[in-house]
């Protein structure tokens, strides 16, 4: 069995925590077989090869009744570089839990195991499902829609240095004025109903005017007004620049 799950791209502009999409990058888990310990073949280094591996400790969280597996996995996913791969690996655990347990989990039930690992469906909700998902928490389950998925490239830029979602977090406000939470929250419902009417050049001018994280992280991603000044000019970037497309197919197995 090979379970195939895409990586994602969230926080998108002022959608924070809300707004999420699938990409074309692929976290590949193959079950060799049924072993007398858990076994993960990989070679990404400082992630654990055993039992303390995030998709198996996520498939023992799910079904503890697991039996130890041998398992290949094969990433193109960057780590710690804002593409999710801590979420495709979580969605891949789920799956492997889901099908090893019998548990017919719907995707909605997939979704809320997710967030509440991550800690928020915005990664995980598209990973899961595909597609660009608006999402939130609201009285402790996740409400999920998808909006209709551009017909686009997408231009990621992947520094040599790793930037993790605590450093990231940590550097934002622990609150907000009501006057820059009101607009910041205007500016996002418009961007999120200029996609639903594809309407991608007011998209385009609203999903770079965020107020609630990007310019409390500016001073973390140096490069950022750079990759915005030659996303504008669609020039090259140095490091590794990947051209994505959304992937409107979420986790799936491929073989069984």
């Amino acid at each position: 069995m090979i379970i195939k799950v895409p990586a994602s791209t969230a926080n998108l502009g002022p959608g924070f925590d809300s707004l999420g999409m699938a990409v074309s990058l692929y976290l590949e888990v193959e079950v060799l077989n049924i072993s007398d310990r858990f076994q993960v073949d990989h070679v990404m280094p400082d992630i654990p090869h055993d039992e303390n591996n995030l998709i198996v400790k996520t498939a023992l969280t799910v079904y503890p009744g697991l039996p130890p597996l041998h398992l290949q996995v094969k990433s193109n996913i960057p780590l710690a570089h804002g593409l999710g791969s801590s979420s495709s690996a979580i969605a891949a655990g789920i799956e492997l839990a889901n099908h090893f347990g019998k548990l017919n989990l719907s995707d909605k039930e997939k979704v809320k195991i997710g967030a509440k690992i991550e800690g928020h469906s915005d990664n995980s909700a598209p990973t899961i499902l595909g597609g660009l998902i608006v999402g939130t928490e609201i009285d402790n389950h996740f409400d999920t829609i998808k909006a209709p998925l551009p017909d686009f490239s997408l231009v990621a830029y992947v520094s040599e240095y790793n930037l993790t979602t605590k450093k990231s977090r940590n550097v934002l406000p622990a609150q907000l004025d009501f006057k820059t939470a009101t607009h910041g929250s205007a500016i996002a419902n418009t961007l999120v109903a200029s996609l639903f009417a594809k309407n991608y050049q007011m998209a385009g001018e609203l999903v770079e005017k965020d107020a609630f994280h990007e310019k409390y992280r500016e001073q973390l991603v140096s490069e950022l007004l750079l990759v915005r000044e030659v996303a504008h000019q669609k020039h090259g970037l140095k490091d590794q620049t990947l051209i994505l497309k959304p992937d409107n197919n979420g986790v799936q197995i491929i073989e069984d």
